[in-house]
């Protein structure tokens, strides 16, 4: 069980479906939930599932954050702010992406590698700078100088397809390259942010069943994030910046 995941307020990107809507929908069944819950999606109008659990749970609330559009960034930004009133955010997760089918370099198109950099690289950055201020005042009041998400941390769902080390199989250029890029911006980040003990984490939450994985996945939605909660319950200063997969296993760069 995951219950030992703490965080009193939790920011998601890409929940409208998948992984996404699979983590505000555990999180809020934790035996002490987040007292807010900001679940993010491109399209809150037709997140009619995301909308029903926002419903019955008054601590989630629906915002729309587009990681291409920066000025959906800075409005979800400012009513966080305004919920919160003056507290800090502990736990940023990143998880909203694209991929696109790419088995040889003949089918890699320009738009494709831009858009799938934009989403899974630019995106991440950009909510992370914006979002910042909030992960660093909420390290500064926890009162204790450890890592950890219950305090302050950022969650990077990256993929073991990121891994140059264990790549045998080729195809995928965009997602392969922008998740690898993913993987830098945390180690990057985590160096910059050391002084505020702000603990950055790459999470591959291996191959699902949902719309972006496809119907042959190994494991279902609830079955990843399941293992992806516990993960990251238990991540520490040892873990900073690395890559693991949902049991928790060290994924190589």
């Amino acid at each position: 069980m995951a219950a030992s995941l703490k965080a009193k307020t939790v920011l998601i990107t890409g929940c409208s479906r998948g992984i996404g809507l699979e983590l505000v929908k555990q999180i809020v069944r934790l035996s002490s939930p987040p007292a807010h819950i900001f679940a993010s999606c491109r399209s809150p109008d037709t997140a009619y599932e995301l909308q029903q659990i926002s419903k019955d749970n008054p601590s989630v609330t629906v915002l729309k954050i587009d990681v291409e559009d920066k000025s959906t960034i800075e409005n979800a930004a400012l009513q966080v702010e305004q919920i919160l009133d003056g507290s800090g955010l502990n736990l940023l997760i990143n998880n909203a992406g694209v991929l696109f089918e790419e088995e040889k370099i003949e089918d890699v198109k320009e738009e494709t590698l831009i858009l799938t950099y934009k989403v899974n690289t630019v995106g991440p950055v950009l909510v992370t700078k914006r979002f910042l201020p909030l992960i660093r005042k909420a390290a500064q009041t926890y009162g204790k100088d450890e890592y950890s998400t219950s305090r302050a941390a950022i969650i990077n769902i990256s993929s073991n397809w990121s891994s140059i080390d264990i790549n045998e199989s080729a195809g995928y250029y965009s997602y392969r390259c922008s998740k690898a890029a993913l993987n830098m911006v945390s180690k990057n980040l985590s160096i910059e942010v050391e002084a505020d003990k702000i603990l950055l984490v790459n999470l591959h939450p291996g191959w699902v069943r949902t719309d972006m994985g496809g119907p042959n996945g190994s494991l279902s939605s609830e079955e990843s994030v399941n293992g992806l909660m516990n993960v990251m319950a238990t991540r520490t200063k040892e873990h900073n910046s690395l890559l693991y997969d949902f049991t928790g296993a060290l994924l190589p760069w």
